[in-house]
């Protein structure tokens, strides 16, 4: 296959040029198999040319963007075709501009006419066009073919390898004739699971060799489609003597004609594995920088070489085995469902390898924006942080929209057996704000718990040259991948250890005097002595700190042994997995219909009594009893973050505080609690009250909505736990709630050591953890004594979390 040059493109149309005129049959095809939606549609067409195509869609009823890369292509359309509407004609390289031309909503109809045998990743663009179709619409492909082609013309046409390749992955494929070309219509997402696959049994007695991984100056890998339908790295056996960066710079260039120096490769992986029972080792070589034009020199081996996307690497069929284990060697995570294979990664002297779109530059910035426009970045180091950490390259797995959203999405990396998260990379705007309340200054050295990378590198951006970050995670293949992402895209101070969090840093890596400032990037039901004996005098910890199950990013400044609070962040992390992780005593009910959860530990109630298992009953029965309803008074608008600040004012002040949780539809219950959500509750013996929200006002704007706190109680103890919970709610209303939701009146809390005396805390409500005694001293509240921590009772059910 042949592709042809901008300028030999800008010639052809400037000399007046053009191709095969859109047939009869086209058009009927067209209308048959992509009719206009009903209320217009919205079509794209590519490689348009002087847009006789994109005129026709536009004068049936499409909306249309038509782009092409060729200035001149483009002049000549819009003189052409002047009088059209209904389209815009846009100059676009589909396959290296930012495509932020394009319409964000997707489209109804993607056309290519006589353009694909030209496009060089054609692979690649397919996936991304596939990724821009509306739901139910088509792709449309119109292209010569090999056998209705003469044999001068044949580099502009497909063979039926090729169109088999084309068509592979989608959930539909319709393959009609026009007029001698293929007209092809294709339909569903362009997937096709990544499968690791093995070539033919070897003869030899061992097999040795190395694989080249190379990407572009957009951060994209280069594979080979071998003639045996599988997609390769460059590489081979080595030769002699030759060592393996020796053999994978020699390969690189026999198979693609690409050249790289011997010092720009870099053996920074072996892998061992077998092959039909052979004996394998293969070295996976990082090729830094290349110089020449991609050829395929080797056509009786490889029908093409393309570069990819990372995020696209689970869904591009068969791969040769070595070749995905060395993929996911570089860049962890990006080739799903791999086999077994012993690793031993090396720690070479790699630099950093740079590439990315120009969508990567464009999406950060706006990423950027919007943290610093939402107030979570307001110092400029934080903000140059956001705006020149590539944080995409932490997550190749993810396309750019979703690495680089805005708002309040966390890209998932790791899950466990029972598909919950266990690791993620955090949304900016928290990533942003913790980092902001670290209070660092240049030079500072920084604790961070729970690797990925990106957040770690932010904070050596915000620290500087002089600064370093220890980040530490318990996960081997984590700390595994936040090493290699460094290493690709890293400042180079950041040290990626693995150990238990919980324990601190490693004591060779803590600086004297302590940590300038530490972060911890996971739930904590506790506070680990280490985070604070490893911190500097006044030096910052930052936490998600749970509370009652409630979860806030809390601002820590140490004095001495007590950690003082100075800011409150709603947030919500993966569970902690190390030492501190723990069960939560919960109390099933109704066979699981409903929960009672225990978020501080032990299960109590009003009276101090252990619910045992035997008194499930007793609660049963009393919800199948009558209810006894009390209306708080307390109203609120169509925000319902107000809910949060009450959550945190009951969990933290009412004995026996639980959580009770519907796993069931309201109307098959008796609470009216939605489905797998949770109302604020306390228990008493076989009572039980809680808080729901319940409208009150309704209108078709929403300031017109309003809703007000009601408390639900069942059994004889009900009336009491209600009138307890809504005086809560009151006195929340009076002293804490504020009518601008960010600035609800926070508690004074101060963390002490497990074991501090009673007589040396300050006076407050207390919230006793294992290894530390949280004080909460909330504006309003009536001064209490602290009490002693209430342990579980026998007879406790728990449930791993």
């Amino acid at each position: 296959m042949t592709y042809i040059a901008r300028d030999q493109w800008e010639q052809h149309y400037g000399d007046g040029k053009g191709w095969r005129q859109l047939g009869e049959r086209e058009r009927e095809l067209l209308a048959e198999h992509a009719p206009v939606p009903d209320g217009g549609g919205r079509a794209l067409d590519v490689g348009c040319g002087t847009g006789e195509l994109a005129a026709h869609l536009a004068g049936v009823g499409y909306t249309v963007d038509a782009v092409d890369f060729s200035d001149s292509a483009i002049a000549r359309a819009q003189e052409e075709h002047a009088g059209i509407e209904g389209g815009r004609w846009l100059r676009l390289d589909i396959e290296r501009d930012d495509p932020a031309l394009l319409h964000e909503e997707g489209y109804d109809l993607i056309t290519l006419r006589l353009v694909y045998p030209f496009m060089r990743d054609r692979g690649r663009i397919v996936h991304g066009l596939g990724e821009r179709l509306r739901d139910g619409s088509a792709l449309v492909v119109i292209t010569p073919v090999v056998e209705n082609t003469p044999e001068e013309r044949r580099h502009i046409a497909l063979d039926e390898d090729e169109i088999t390749l084309l068509c592979a992955g989608w959930e539909t494929v319709e393959r009609l004739d026009a007029d001698g070309l293929a007209f092809l219509v294709l339909r569903g997402p362009c997937h096709l699971d990544t499968r690791a696959v093995e070539k033919r049994p070897t003869t030899g007695h061992a097999l040795t060799g190395a694989l080249a991984v190379v990407t572009d100056d957009a951060g994209r890998v280069l594979l080979g489609r071998s003639r045996r339908g599988m997609l390769e790295l460059p590489g081979g056996k080595t030769t002699g003597p030759e060592d393996f960066a020796g053999a994978a710079v020699r390969e690189l260039a026999e198979e693609t004609g690409l050249v790289a120096e011997r010092s720009d490769a870099h053996v920074v992986t072996m892998l061992v594995d077998d092959s039909h029972g052979v004996p394998r080792l293969t070295a996976v070589v990082r090729i830094t920088a290349w110089t020449g034009s991609l050829a395929n020199p080797e056509p009786k081996l490889f029908s093409r070489w393309e570069f990819y996307d990372l995020h696209a690497l689970a869904c591009v069929g068969e791969v040769f085995v070595p070749a995905a284990r060395a993929l996911d060697a570089v860049w962890p995570g990006v080739v799903p469902g791999l086999p077994p294979a012993a690793s031993y990664p090396i720690a070479a002297d790699q630099p950093p390898v740079p590439g990315e779109p120009a969508e990567a530059t464009r999406l950060r910035l706006a990423m950027a924006r919007t943290v610093i426009d939402g107030g979570w970045a307001p110092s400029e180091p934080v903000q140059a942080a956001l705006r020149s950490v590539p944080r995409h390259r932490f997550v190749p797995e993810a396309d750019l929209a979703a690495a680089y959203d805005g708002g309040d999405r966390a890209v998932v990396t790791r899950y466990d057996e029972t598909g919950a998260a266990i690791s993620s990379v955090s949304a900016a705007w928290l990533q942003a704000d913790m980092i902001e309340h670290l209070c660092l200054k240049p030079g500072s050295i920084v604790f961070e718990a729970g690797s990925g990378g990106y957040n770690a590198e932010l904070i050596a951006h915000v620290v500087g040259p002089d600064g370093r970050v220890v980040t530490v995670d318990i996960d081997p293949w984590v700390v595994r991948r936040t090493r290699r992402f460094l290493t690709e895209a890293g400042s180079g101070r950041v040290t990626a250890v693995e150990a238990d969090a919980a324990l601190g840093a490693p004591a060779p890596l803590v600086p004297r005097g302590g940590f300038d400032g530490s972060v911890i990037t996971y739930n904590c039901w506790d506070v680990a002595p280490a985070w604070r004996e490893q911190l500097a005098e006044g030096g910052r910890l930052v936490l998600p700190l749970e509370m009652g199950g409630y979860t806030r990013a809390v601002t820590f400044e140490r004095r001495g042994q007590v950690l003082h609070a100075r800011r409150f962040t709603h947030c919500g992390f993966v569970r902690d997995q190390g030492h501190q992780a723990r069960t939560i005593p919960v109390v099933p009910l109704f066979d699981g219909g409903l929960t009672l959860r225990f978020e501080h530990g032990a299960i109590t109630v009003g009276v101090g009594v252990a619910v045992a298992i035997a008194e499930r009953a007793g609660l049963e029965e009393a919800l199948r009893g009558p209810r006894h309803e009390v209306a708080t008074g307390v109203t609120m608008g169509a925000t319902r973050s107000y809910f949060g600040s009450l959550q945190l004012y009951a969990a933290t002040t009412l004995p026996g505080f639980c959580r009770l949780v519907a796993h069931q539809d309201p109307d098959e219950g008796v609470t009216g609690i939605a489905k797998d959500r949770d109302a604020p509750a306390i228990v008493g013996d076989a009572s039980l009250a809680y808080l729901i929200h319940v409208q009150t006002k309704d209108g078709d704007l929403p300031q017109d909505k309003e809703w007000e706190w009601v408390v639900h109680a069942y059994g004889e103890q009900g009336p009491a736990l209600a009138e307890r919970l809504a005086a809560t709610v009151r006195a929340w209303d009076r002293h804490v709630r504020a009518d601008d939701n960010d600035r609800h009146a926070d508690p004074v809390l101060t963390v002490h050591p497990a074991g501090t005396p009673d007589d040396l805390l300050p006076v407050g409500d207390v919230l006793d953890k294992e290894h530390c005694r949280l004080v909460f001293r909330w504006p309003g509240r009536d001064v209490l004594l602290p009490r002693p921590a209430e342990r579980p009772g026998s007879g406790v059910v728990t449930e791993g979390v």
